[in-house]
């Protein structure tokens, strides 16, 4: 009888910053798949996708100047904190610009898109339940 060997990929793992908002071991992605309601977006997914059990993912975005999210709305909740640059964030019916290190927490339910209307890149950290429903896109809103 030979033992199996199980491979456990929830270990403890250092992502150092390579520098840039770029991380060894983290793909930079797109947004969402293509042919929605956005443009100039990446993602990096920096805890979540690596085999971790938190019941959180910890993601970094960046919006190239005139780009945006979606306008959207899910049950999930969320984090947002300002790193790199500026940009402004639609929430329901209040728009906030964010600068550096400005934190914003996005209630479930609630419509929101982020965007760049500045001339430099808009970087954020967003925190997210592991577990989350999909997006509703909603009606473009021109958050300005």
């Amino acid at each position: 009888m030979t033992k199996k060997k199980t491979i456990s990929l929830n270990k403890s793992k250092l992502y150092k910053h390579k520098g840039n908002f770029d991380w060894k071991d983290v793909n930079t992605e797109s947004y969402k798949p293509k042919g929605g309601d956005w443009a100039d977006i990446v993602r990096r997914v920096i805890i979540g996708k690596h085999g971790e059990s938190a019941r959180f993912h910890v993601r970094y975005f960046e919006i190239e100047p005139g780009g945006h999210s979606s306008f959207e709305k899910h049950r999930h909740e969320h984090v947002v904190i300002c790193v790199k640059g500026r940009g402004k964030v639609l929430t329901g019916k209040k728009l906030y610009r964010m600068d550096f290190l400005d934190t914003l927490y996005i209630a479930p339910d609630t419509p929101h898109q982020l965007r760049n209307t500045f001339k430099k890149p808009f970087g954020f950290f967003c925190i997210v339940n592991a577990r989350r429903d999909k997006p509703k896109i909603l009606k473009t809103k021109n958050c300005n």
